[in-house]
C-alpha cells in the first residue's frame, strides 16, 4: 500500500538543516545496499546533501534514528523484522523499499507457495532453532510506503534520481514503461519474435535499460511486473513456443515470485499441484 505523495521538504522548517537519510536492511543479500555503495561520485553527492543517520554497510549505525527518508532493503521474513519495520515507519517521513526483496518478497518468497515447516526442515537439521514467519513478504504488506523502487539489484540511477527529486521538494515519478518499450527506444531486435525466446519483457517494468535483450537474451523479470501485465496471455505464448507447464512456471519464479501476477502464473502452471491443471483454458 502506498500513501498519497507528500514531498518531505516542501515546508520551510526542514530547510534549516540537511535532510536525514537512513538505509535499513531486512532479509536480503545486501545487493541493493552494495549498488548504492558502488555509486561512486553519486554517493558522495548524496553525502554532501543529506545527513546519513543509519547505513550499516557504510559504517553508520543508529537504527532508531529519526529520518526524513528511509531506504529499505529486504523482505519481512521473521517476527523481529515485522516489529522493526513498524519502528522504521514510525521514525521516517518517507519509506522507500528498494529492490525485489523489499518490493515483492524476493527469492525467499518461494516459501510462500510451500508448507513453511516442511520448507525449513528440508534446509536445516534443527529447524526448531529457526524463527521465521510462514511467508516472506514485501515491505508494503506491513506498513504504508511512499514509493517503491524495484530491481535485482535496484537501479542506482533510479535511487539517486528519487533522492534528487525529493531534495528539490518534488515527488519522484515511478517507472511504468515495460521492457518492450525500452527495447523499441534502443532499436533492439525483439528476442521473443525473432528468436522465439521466452522473454518476460512484455510484462516487466523497465529500469535495467533492457540489458538482457540488448545482449540477445530473454528478460528474466528482474524488475517485476509492470502496470497491467498480461501475464496469463504471455504464459500461453510460452507454451506455444514449446515450454512444458513446469518450464512456464519457472519463467515467473525468479526474484519477483512474490509479486501477485507472477505468483498466480506459478500457481497456474507448476506441476505437480493438487487442483491445478497444466494451464489450458
Amino acid at each position: 500500500m502506498t500513501t498519497p505523495p507528500k514531498p518531505p521538504f516542501a515546508d520551510p522548517a526542514p530547510h534549516q538543516r540537511r535532510p536525514r537519510l537512513a538505509v535499513h536492511k531486512f532479509s536480503s543479500c545486501d545487493g541493493c545496499q552494495l549498488a548504492l555503495l558502488n555509486a561512486g561520485e553519486g554517493l558522495l553527492a548524496v553525502a554532501a546533501h543529506f545527513d546519513i543517520v543509519h547505513f550499516a554497510e557504510a559504517g553508520v549505525v543508529d537504527e532508531a534514528a529519526e529520518a526524513d527518508i528511509a531506504l529499505v532493503e529486504g523482505s519481512i521474513s521473521t517476527p523481529d523484522e515485522r516489529e522493526r519495520i513498524r519502528a522504521v515507519r514510525e521514525h521516517s517521513r518517507w519509506v522507500i523499499p528498494i529492490g525485489a526483496c523489499a518490493t515483492a518478497g524476493g527469492p525467499q518468497a518461494h516459501r510462500n507457495l510451500a508448507h513453511a515447516e516442511s520448507w525449513l526442515a528440508s534446509a536445516y537439521p534443527q529447524p526448531e532453532h529457526v524463527t521465521a514467519l510462514p511467508t516472506a513478504t514485501a515491505i508494503s504488506a506491513h506498513v504504508p510506503v511512499e514509493l517503491e523502487l524495484p530491481g535485482c539489484p535496484v537501479s542506482t540511477a533510479q535511487v539517486l534520481t528519487a533522492l534528487t527529486s525529493l531534495l528539490a521538494g518534488a515527488s519522484p515519478r515511478p517507472e511504468q514503461d515495460k521492457v518492450c518499450l525500452e527495447c523499441k527506444r534502443r532499436g533492439q531486435v525483439c528476442v521473443l519474435v525473432a528468436k522465439g525466446a521466452p522473454c518476460l519483457g512484455p510484462v516487466t517494468v523497465t529500469g535495467c535499460g533492457a540489458l538482457c535483450p540488448g545482449l540477445g537474451r530473454d528478460c528474466y523479470g528482474c524488475y517485476g511486473p509492470a502496470e497491467n501485465p498480461e501475464v496469463a496471455t504471455l504464459a500461453r505464448r510460452f507454451r506455444d513456443l514449446g515450454l512444458d507447464a513446469d518450464a512456464v512456471a519457472r519463467r515467473f519464479a525468479y526474484q519477483n515470485i512474490g509479486a501477485a501476477p507472477f505468483t498466480q502464473a506459478v500457481r497456474d502452471w507448476r506441476r505437480p499441484a493438487v487442483g491445478h491443471g497444466d494451464g489450458d483454458d
